[in-house]
């Protein structure tokens, strides 16, 4: 008798994990996703299936799965990352010689109409900033700035804001970043983001370790991502902004404001360390469709196009 599945389910995702690096987010999701599969197909073939059941599965076996998924309530995006889980799964099965099945190829891919990131207008990154440093508590203010013109300045995720550590302080003219998949890429630093930044190390009211976290919370423990999101949320409130006004709105208006004023395509995609050229052409979409809707405004013949 072959392998049963859910060992060989155990030794792919410590593949992703240790050769791929994958992030324990996705571990955890596709850990989710072929556990569901391979539960479904226990009580779709009668028994739990090993190597040879997963060798002889059909596009039909995996469509009735989908199917079920469906019916539990799983949207669009759900499936999407359930099917990229099991062609993972049966990629790691043919690679190591265990069973090669074209089968999850051959299940289509529910569309998902792209969705454009919501940037805010430099105005508002502005405004944003100016009054995240009106805090009653000083080194809080100077955090809270200093943060968001990090986010703004920089174009980083929020998560590698705050891996940033003691060390790094001062900053230089350009800062090593670690962000998904491991990847390394180095991002310029302004004048004013290395002034936020230094400003906010000079008040931080607790010592502590060149290796430990930069940016802390009240309490002086390391500051949270929900913490992060709480201060926009209020700073929204306060502002009148839109709810789109998160912490990631901050890159995706880096990133916007950037080629708007003419910066290189392939130069933003490094700064945002994206693996994929057309992640970042989204972003010049943006520009395109505020061009659209002021043609349609004030051109003669816009209402007639």
């Amino acid at each position: 008798m072959g392998q049963q599945a859910h060992e060989l389910k155990t030794a792919w995702l410590s593949a992703l994990k240790h050769e791929r690096r994958a992030s324990p987010h996705t571990l955890i999701a596709y850990d989710d996703d072929v556990s569901r599969f391979l539960a479904f197909l226990q009580e779709h073939l009668g028994g739990a299936a090993d190597a040879r059941a997963l060798a002889k599965l059909s596009a039909a076996d995996i469509r009735a799965f989908i199917t079920r998924r469906r019916a539990e309530g799983l949207g669009p995006r759900g499936v999407q990352r359930a099917l990229a889980a099991i062609r993972g799964f049966f990629r790691y099965l043919a690679r190591e010689g265990i069973a090669d099945n074209a089968a999850p190829r051959a299940v289509r891919t529910p569309h998902i109409p792209r969705t454009l990131p919501r940037p805010l207008s430099v105005d508002d990154a502005a405004r944003t900033i100016a009054e995240a440093g009106t805090r009653d508590i000083d080194w809080l203010a100077a955090r809270d700035t200093a943060l968001l013109t990090l986010l703004y300045g920089a174009g980083l995720r929020i998560s590698e804001a705050l891996a940033l550590k003691r060390k790094y302080v001062p900053l230089g003219a350009s800062l090593s970043v670690l962000g998904k998949g491991k990847k390394e890429r180095a991002v310029p630093v302004l004048p004013a983001v290395r002034d936020a930044i230094a400003d906010y190390a000079e008040k931080i009211p607790f010592t502590a370790a060149p290796d430990s976290p930069l940016f802390l919370s009240r309490r002086g423990k390391p500051m949270s991502a929900r913490e992060a999101q709480a201060l926009m949320q209020n700073l929204r409130s306060r502002l009148g902004l839109p709810e789109r006004a998160t912490p990631h709105a901050l890159r995706h208006s880096f990133a916007t404001h950037l080629l708007a004023g003419g910066g290189d395509l392939r130069a933003v995609q490094e700064l945002l360390g994206h693996a994929s050229l057309s992640t970042t052409q989204t972003y010049t979409a943006i520009d395109t469709q505020k061009l659209m809707e002021v043609y349609a405004k004030a051109h003669p013949r816009g209402k007639a196009a």
